[in-house]
């Protein structure tokens, strides 16, 4: 029967200086780019409407809100062009 424990080669070293990632954000995956021209296409076009749906949300939320700032197309906007359009 063995006794004791085991003899190992190298001491095992303490990891106590190094740093935690816990507060970094990871990097999302990396895609690569299509190299045919129809796929180039459908790329393009998929960012294409893909920015026009996230463009009409937001501004369909500041309507419905109105009294955001940050975003666009609020009460305020529409104040400004009324007062353009009447000329004042």
């Amino acid at each position: 029967m063995a006794q004791g424990n085991k003899k190992l080669s190298k001491p095992l070293a303490k990891q106590s200086g190094r740093r935690t990632n816990a507060g970094i954000t990871k990097k999302g995956h990396k895609t690569i780019a299509p190299k045919k021209a129809i796929l180039v296409k459908a790329n393009n076009l998929k960012k294409k409407v893909t920015a026009q749906l996230t463009a009409a949300t937001e501004r369909s939320l500041a309507e419905r809100a109105g009294h955001l700032e940050v975003l666009k197309g609020g009460k305020r906007d529409r104040k400004g062009k009324e007062q353009k359009k009447a000329g004042v």
